[in-house]
């Protein structure tokens, strides 16, 4: 029996198909997966709870007592968006610019979309817009570029310009004026307006977004985006957690519901801006890598997570995750947030192979999936394409009758006759070479992606090992491994609710921002800033709202730690470089030279030092304040090594597998992970069978199995190839 005084650590991560579950304490953990109930969350989510429960055999309302930090990652929002079943909302914005969203920019032809359907610009098309045009309205003012209001709003074209959006059904509104990031006086005041004329008592809630308060940096369009999409997702992620906070309180929990965001932290439901959720689930994986490079003392890491759909690439530099994308398209849209750089393709277990006609009978594989539903043909779900998991079953890498555990029973005749109906007959091949194509592509396709993304950040792939998770991790990363050029695979042991164990590892932390153009060092002069005020005044303004927040989350201010990023650039360029200042506020020209300094070290080792002009001008353009809680890392119980030789009763039998077209079909050894000991090691080639993945050790790789339950797999050829 559990003591009941034991405290817990539980991360979820709402996927498509599984709702995941990791539950920690003291060093030990348990996890769980259950189905992801789409038409109402909190069923998936209880049941899956009340598993971990019983997994500690604790009645349900005391394990819930006994739960200290409940973290939580959602893809609510980002399926409100694929659906568009959003509310109706109104745009106010400035008089003249009414048409912002629906011009956009020259890349919003191509933002959200795929390599391949960018190449096919007969039928490439903008995305259909979130708010109509009809309910777009502008009003008369305008603040310029230092915050002076030049033309005061007037309180009566507010209210007959709301009485319009109001007849025409809005359910929500959304307010982005002219230099508002500067100046949010008239934004404040339309939202008031709303309020005073619409009370919630009278209408019922329709939330006012103000881009001042989503999004206070320069860029119009992003801005306005940003908020807007903010705006859509609000309503429904607003009514999907307060459902599922309402059932854990009705159960006995206490505490509050912590979401996971994309800048790298969590926050209480209650404060968490909606559009910080998109993509949390790939940006907790990440943060469990970082997590499990400490206990591996592995400090630069590939981070890649191969799913049913999507294939997710993240970076690791030095134990830090450094690489944020300011500006990332959320769906089809672009958006000024700063999210960690999580980089997604569309190649998993349910990529669909299918022959392009239009290449001259080439194949390719991705980037559409089957999903969950109906899902590989081999499920016998219904589904008629081929798939990723119906190539790897075909060639003897599954288990027909142990995928899953046992849960679920493959049919390996519905694949073989998918793949040769559909890939191997066009081709005039057999069903098995074209199932071997199908994985080579796939994994070549992953492979050259990774290295792109490594390499294009100025890192060599060789000095970096290769994480693998997701439930078809562990399968392919033998495979996609060379194309990098890394010599050696971390495959976790909770691979498949790594998501789950990512969320449980992040800190209480949010990022604020704001855009002050300021010069640090001025051309024309040749001088350093002098008046250190208005840069101070930036950072004040933006501590002070921290530490507003996380007083209000029951901190006190003596527990937060900040740190300070700035985007920058020289005073001739357009292009913006971050990088993190050497201190939180300037006291004298001395750190306004230090601060000058660290931009040009940037910028040399990004662009080489022959590229670096100080005397061009230096300036900060944008500033991003991160406050944090920080509390201790998890810990994993680590077991003794057993020595190199792998428990005769781990090994279940001999399969025939296919690792190579000269000598097909191979009698390779499959292993129980389960009874695989710490320090055991296995040679390739080798399968490995765990309850929800499977671990494929190729020929010339070695599986080891390490004191927390991971395996690393290392090549045992000579370094030289890619």
């Amino acid at each position: 029996m559990t003591n009941h005084s034991t405290q817990y650590t539980v991360g979820i991560d709402v996927g498509g198909t599984f709702t995941d579950f990791y539950c920690a304490t003291g060093g030990v953990s348990v996890c769980t997966k259950t189905p992801t109930t789409h038409y109402d969350l909190s069923v998936g989510f209880l049941r899956g709870m009340r598993q971990l429960a019983q997994q500690h055999a604790l009645p349900f309302d005391t394990f819930l007592g006994q739960i200290a930090s409940l973290r939580y990652s959602t893809t609510v929002g980002t399926n409100a968006l694929i659906e568009r079943n959003g509310p109706k909302l109104g745009l106010f914005t400035t008089t003249g610019f009414e048409d912002t969203i629906f011009i956009g920019r020259a890349r919003s032809w191509a933002d959200g979309l795929s390599l391949q359907q960018c190449r096919d610009q007969a039928r490439i098309r903008k995305p259909e817009p979130l708010i109509e045009p009809e309910m777009v309205v502008g009003v008369r003012e305008r603040i310029d570029y230092s915050g002076s209001v030049i033309t005061p709003l007037q309180r009566q074209e507010v209210l007959e310009k709301l009485q319009e959006l109001v007849d025409k059904g809005a359910q929500g509104f959304v307010v982005s004026l002219l230099w508002s990031f500067i100046n949010p006086q008239h934004e404040k005041m339309i939202k008031d307006i709303i309020e005073a004329e619409y009370p919630e008592d009278y209408l019922g809630s329709m939330p006012v977004i103000l881009s001042s308060d989503i999004s206070p940096k320069s860029g119009e369009y992003t801005r306005t985006m940003t908020t807007i999409v903010n705006s859509y997702i609000h309503g429904v992620m607003s009514d999907e957690i307060n459902a599922l906070a309402n059932e854990l309180r009705d159960c006995g929990y206490t505490r509050p519901l912590t979401l996971v965001h994309n800048t790298g932290g969590t926050k209480k439901a209650s404060r968490t801006r909606a559009v910080l959720t998109h993509n949390a689930g790939p940006v907790a994986g990440l943060h469990g890598a970082a997590a499990l490079g400490q206990l591996n003392e592995e400090y630069n890491i590939i981070f890649t997570d191969m799913g049913g759909t999507s294939f997710d690439i993240g970076l690791i530099e030095q134990g830090e995750i450094k690489s944020h994308d300011f500006i990332p398209v959320i769906d089809r849209w672009r958006t000024n947030i700063p999210a960690i750089e999580v980089k997604s393709i569309g190649a998993g277990g349910g990529s669909v192979a299918w022959i392009n006609s239009l290449m001259g009978n080439a194949m390719e594989v991705g980037p559409q999936s089957a999903g969950a539903m109906p899902g590989p043909a081999c499920y016998d779900q219904g589904g008629q394409d081929p798939t990723v998991t119906d190539a790897d079953l075909l060639l003897g890498l599954y288990n027909p009758e142990n995928y899953l555990g046992g849960e679920m029973l493959l049919d390996i005749d519905l694949a073989r006759d998918v793949i040769a109906d559909k890939i191997a007959g066009p081709l005039g091949i057999d069903p098995i070479e074209a199932a071997c194509r199908i994985r080579r592509l796939v994994d070549a396709r992953m492979g050259q992606e990774v290295f792109n993304e490594v390499a294009l950040k100025g890192h060599d792939p060789r000095h970096f090992i290769l994480l693998a998770c997701g439930g078809a991790g562990g399968a392919h990363a033998c495979g996609y491994s060379p194309y990098i050029g890394t010599q050696r695979i971390l495959v976790p042991g909770l691979s498949s609710v790594f998501g789950a164990f990512g969320a449980s590892t992040m800190q209480i932390k949010e990022v604020w921002e704001r855009s002050r153009a300021i010069q640090m060092y001025n051309w024309a002069e040749q001088n350093f800033l002098q008046d250190l005020a208005v840069y101070n005044n930036a950072v004040e303004a933006m501590r002070e709202l921290a530490i507003r927040d996380l007083k209000l989350e029951g901190y006190s201010e003596e527990q937060i730690s900040f740190k300070l990023e700035l985007d920058m650039r020289y005073g001739s360029q357009y292009k913006l470089t971050s990088i993190e200042a050497p201190a939180l506020f300037l006291k004298n020209t001395d750190d306004v030279k230090a601060l000058c300094d660290s931009f040009t070290e940037r910028y040399a080792e990004i662009y080489s030092p022959e590229a670096t002009f100080p005397s061009g001008g230096i300036n900060v353009e944008t500033f991003y304040l991160t406050a944090s809680i920080i509390k201790p890392a998890l810990t994993l119980q680590a077991v003794e090594s057993d020595g190199p030789s792998p428990d005769t009763a781990a090994l279940l039998c001999q399969r025939p597998v296919y690792w190579d077209p000269q000598q097909g079909f191979t009698d390779t050894p499959v292993y129980d992970y389960a009874l695989l000991r710490p320090g055991n090691q296995i040679q390739g080639p080798a399968v490995v069978e765990a309850v929800h993945t499977t671990y494929v050790v190729a020929p010339e790789w070695r599986f080891t199995l390490d004191n927390w339950g991971n395996a690393i797999i290392e090549t045992t050829d000579q370094p030289g190839g890619n």
